[in-house]
């Protein structure tokens, strides 16, 4: 079953993964000590995670270390950067608008 990628970073424990694997390549035992879950359950994880090509794989003799995959992470950012773009400029608008009601409130001497 092809899984969804926002589907996959909806779950916090599975965005907790990413953020770990982030900066260094794990393995499933590794990753299990960050959590309260069993390591059946971070490997359930780390399989969906494996299914949305957010993070890959590379067998190292007899150990499996998980990488992200920037390229996957680049197309969920980019998919969210209108958003983002939308909601500073609103932001920005509603600092000017607060700043000139603030400089209309200010008494004058």
């Amino acid at each position: 079953m092809r899984r969804d990628v926002f589907q996959a970073i909806a779950d916090p424990t599975r965005r907790a993964i990413l953020m770990l694997i982030a900066s260094q390549a794990l393995t499933p035992n590794a990753l299990a000590t960050h959590f309260d879950s069993s390591r059946q359950a971070v490997s359930k994880h780390i399989k969906i995670l494996t299914e949305c090509e957010l993070v890959k794989q590379e067998q190292t003799g007899r150990e499996i270390y998980y990488h992200l995959n920037p390229k996957k992470m680049k197309e969920v950012a980019d998919w969210i950067e209108p958003f983002r773009q939308m909601w500073e400029s609103r932001f920005s608008k509603l600092d000017k608008l607060l700043f000139s009601m603030q400089s209309k409130q200010k008494p004058k001497k």
